[in-house]
């Protein structure tokens, strides 16, 4: 696939304020600062698509970008980030939740892992709850070029090791990185070959 346009189209604080139209939505989700901006931009080839932070949480509204007038990326608020009030982290929980099992025009959840560190908790929990309601999902392992290559394998086999203990069949999975491109062309031919399959419907 050849991203030729992409463009930011709006923020919505609740899913009744997404856009209205049909067009298939792929969802960008992971803990705070997991290289979530810097993917977007690095997948549609433009570095000011998507805010970078180095501060994490930055993300507090779910975030359309339309591709090639064709589809959406849509980018949703980081889970897990500890700095910000109770309430606040509800109000977040409630607003991807909501968009997760209610967006209709969702067609699939990629859930970010930083490949630098071993299995965490609450990602292993939310892969989950995306399998147990039935979403789409594949995973993407960020940040690959940080890691030596020993503990890149590492780290990735850990972690699916672990999926797999609830698991029968585990999502498909791809390595990226934000810095060298590194996986761009498989994931967009994924998302191709998805889109393909529904125009075929």
């Amino acid at each position: 696939m050849e991203i030729k346009q992409a463009e930011f189209t709006l923020s919505a604080p609740v899913v009744s304020m997404c856009p209205k139209d049909t067009k298939p939505e792929y969802a960008f989700i992971g803990r705070s600062n997991v290289g979530k901006s810097s993917l977007i931009n690095m997948l549609t080839n433009n570095r000011k698509l998507a805010k970078t932070s180095s501060t994490p949480g930055k993300t507090l509204l779910i975030n359309h970008f339309i591709i090639n007038r064709e589809w959406y990326l849509v980018d949703l608020p980081g889970y897990g980030y500890a700095r910000t009030s109770k309430n606040s982290r509800q109000l977040f929980q409630k607003m991807i939740t909501d968009y997760i099992l209610h967006r209709e025009t969702l067609i699939n959840v990629f859930v970010l892992i930083d490949s630098r560190i071993p299995p965490q908790k609450i990602d292993l929990d939310f892969i989950n709850f995306l399998g147990t309601n039935g979403i789409p999902l594949n995973i993407i392992f960020t940040k690959t070029d940080k890691p030596k290559q020993r503990e890149l394998t590492q780290n990735v086999n850990t972690f699916l090791s672990t999926l797999s203990e609830t698991w029968e069949s585990l999502p498909q999975h791809f390595l990226t990185s934000s810095v060298t491109s590194f996986g761009r062309d498989n994931l967009l031919s994924h998302i191709d070959q998805i889109n393909h399959s529904l125009a075929n419907q």
